[in-house]
């Protein structure tokens, strides 16, 4: 239980105290080094001598009383008594000095501490009227660039990182909700039709069933794909010596059969090895959502290259369709959480809305990226970079597309 009250437990006081102590232990070593310096040098001198002198006649009535009289033996013994009374005097005066300093300085400190701790304060007010619910507010503290202003400023930059995070968690969550809300009210419309007809036939609760299966399914997907997210931000994702063009091998060879079901044929370019470290199970989901993706849009007939290759110390796969394309603006945004061109026709498809944001979590996580390009109705090509293993690689990947000629330049995935 603390007794002090609240303002002699503050930063602000204990620099007054600090700032008067240091300023009175100065003053009085100084004080008394002059002190000593004065009085070493009287120490030795003569003093005064004193006589006494019977004959003198004080009162005037010609009897002789007995008197003393000061007189001086030496003038030096003079100027050392004047020097002592001068010394007495100033040992008072000083003692009194520093008895007003101190208290002086108690009342200066504390106004200057006040006045250089006052961006603390105002920092302490934003933070005090700040909620989880509106990081709106900055301290946008104005004055000299010294180290009050430097944490501030960053203080204002780590709201700013909360501001936005907030923003996506909330968008996220709001998204998330809405994704799962539809599928429900499906589940729950069909099964209140068919309960509230009461000459509904077998057939009419199996065509139910097929329906609340298909809810479920989107349902599924769509909670794998948070899984997903939420593990992309756990710190603790493997990191194996892999192939990146076996596992693109791979995974074209595991939708060899959905590609037959849309008469589509998945061609492959994929040259030698190229190691990196990562999870495996992770980049081949990434290749995996952007090969399904791929296959959505590829028109019927038509064919899906994929390739591999190296280029400065990074590995690449690329993935091309020809589909209808993606627009300048829509390129911006396709690895947005939950955005979707067409809503009605994603869901029809089963797509969750999150499939390209897995791929740039995967490939950031990799401390590689994801790239685009594209140009309406002449297909698109999607490149995933990863460092590889034992080559020099720039902070970047080269700003470059496979096999791309005349098309849009390459966008690379915001972070």
């Amino acid at each position: 239980m603390n007794v002090l009250p609240e303002w002699m437990r503050s930063v602000r006081f204990r620099i007054t105290i600090l700032y008067s102590t240091v300023l009175f232990v100065l003053a009085a070593v100084l004080v008394a080094a002059l002190y000593l310096a004065l009085l070493s040098t009287l120490r030795h001198e003569p003093s005064f001598t004193r006589i006494t002198d019977f004959a003198a006649d004080i009162n005037g009535d010609g009897e002789s009383q007995p008197s003393e009289r000061l007189l001086i033996t030496d003038l030096r013994g003079f100027e050392r008594a004047a020097n002592e009374n001068t010394v007495e005097n100033m040992r008072e005066y000083a003692l009194g000095a520093l008895g007003v300093l101190f208290l002086v300085s108690l009342g200066v400190g504390w106004v200057i501490s006040g006045r250089v701790l006052s961006p603390i304060g105002r920092i302490t007010d934003v933070a005090d009227h700040i909620q989880a619910t509106d990081l709106s507010r900055r301290i946008e503290l104005q004055g000299p660039h010294d180290e009050l202003k430097r944490l501030a400023d960053t203080f204002d930059g780590m709201l700013a990182r909360l501001d936005a995070a907030f923003q996506v968690q909330s968008r996220f969550i709001a998204d998330a909700s809405h994704e799962l809300r539809n599928p429900l009210a499906v589940i729950r419309t069909n099964v209140d039709v068919v309960l509230s007809d009461p000459k509904a036939t077998a057939d009419d609760w199996r065509q139910t069933g097929f329906v609340i299966r298909r809810a479920t399914d989107r349902m599924s997907r769509l909670v794998d794909d948070l899984f997903a997210l939420a593990r992309l931000e756990s710190p603790n994702m493997r990191s194996d010596r892999l192939d990146l063009s076996a596992l693109a091998s791979e995974v074209a060879g595991d939708f060899d059969a959905v590609a037959g079901g849309k008469n589509v044929t998945i061609t492959k370019d994929l040259g030698g090895s190229l190691p990196v470290a990562g999870d495996g199970d992770a980049l081949k989901r990434a290749l995996a959502n952007l090969l399904d993706n791929a296959l959505k849009f590829a028109p019927t007939g038509s064919p899906v290259r994929i390739s591999a290759g190296r280029m400065d110390g990074w590995g690449w796969v690329a993935l091309r369709d020809h589909g209808e394309g993606i627009s300048a603006e829509d390129q911006t945004r396709i690895f947005d959480r939950f955005w979707r061109k067409d809503r009605s026709r994603s869901r029809s498809s089963g797509g969750s809305g999150l499939g390209l944001s897995i791929v740039r979590g995967i490939a950031e996580s990799h401390s590689g990226s994801v790239r685009v390009s594209s140009q309406p109705g002449r297909g698109a090509v999607f490149v995933l970079w990863i460092p590889l293993i034992g080559e020099p690689a720039g902070e970047h990947p080269p700003d470059w597309m496979p096999g791309v000629s005349g098309d849009a330049p390459a966008r690379q995935v915001p972070a």
